[in-house]
């Protein structure tokens, strides 16, 4: 009987042995891709960040090439002022909120 108990024991042992391995593999696992997350959060900040300044780049290129634009232009040279307009009002609204 003392042998089948302790064959219980060994088994009961090994397997909470084999889940506390497993929990510190799933924990390392969890730390690892935690730390991968903040760096592709890191990196997608980076590059939405870079995205506005290119947009705001090409923005600023389109206008000055609409006033140097001929009298052809000149229409859609008032429709970009326009919309430049209009944002800076959607901007001026949001800070009054």
């Amino acid at each position: 009987m003392s042998g089948d108990y302790h064959i219980v024991i060994d088994s009961i042992k090994s397997k909470i042995e084999l889940l506390i391995s497993r929990y510190e593999q799933v924990v390392a696992e969890n730390q690892r891709l935690s730390s991968e997350l903040l760096d592709c959060k890191s990196a997608l900040d980076e590059s939405n960040n870079k995205i506005k300044e290119l947009e705001e780049k090409i923005n600023k290129l389109q206008l000055s090439e609409a006033f140097k634009a001929s009298s052809q232009d000149v229409k859609e040279a008032k429709q970009k002022i326009n919309m430049i307009v209009k944002e800076i009002n959607k901007c001026i609204a949001l800070l009054n909120d």
